[in-house]
């Protein structure tokens, strides 16, 4: 292993939910840059409409984290996977990755949509979305995220 890392955030959520949920993560929010940094950090990013952001869930607890597999949001119906097959905050270092629009790049604020991070969830990086940089290949996964998440980008107004 290697040593750890020690990061800093790199800005903030701003409004948008105050409670994370399942799903019906519409609405829009801002990610808010480090003060201290030039306004040049951001330069060229209004070209892009989606970003990809690392960020992380900051009201859950180091107790939260589960290495073993379970059903997806505990329903039966669907086979139990492992910790990293979940894409939540039962992760060992409670990261998340997110790709939300970008709608408009003020000073260092960025109004975006679709980020499921909630008000206040430290963002730790980011970057402009390359399609280039997307999977390559056919994408494959079993029936259940589909039924899962049908309603995840539901009708929720922020």
């Amino acid at each position: 292993m290697t040593r750890p890392l020690e990061i800093k955030p790199i800005g903030t959520v701003v409004g948008g939910r105050v409670e994370p949920t399942d799903d019906h993560w519409s609405g829009t929010a801002i990610i808010r840059l480090n003060p201290d940094f030039p306004v040049k950090v951001v330069q060229g990013l209004e070209e892009f409409s989606h970003l990809l952001v690392v960020w992380h869930f900051h009201e859950a607890s180091p107790n939260d984290v589960a290495l073993h597999a379970r059903s997806p949001r505990n329903n039966p119906v669907w086979p139990p996977t492992g910790t990293f097959v979940h894409r939540n905050h039962r992760r060992p270092n409670q990261l998340a990755q997110s790709f939300p629009r970008l709608l408009k790049v003020d000073g260092l604020d960025l109004h975006v949509t679709d980020l499921d991070a909630i008000d206040g969830s430290p963002v730790f990086d980011l970057s402009p979305y390359f399609k280039e940089m997307g999977p390559s290949g056919e994408v494959r996964e079993p029936d259940w995220p589909g039924e899962m998440l049908a309603g995840y980008w539901g009708d929720w107004q922020g």
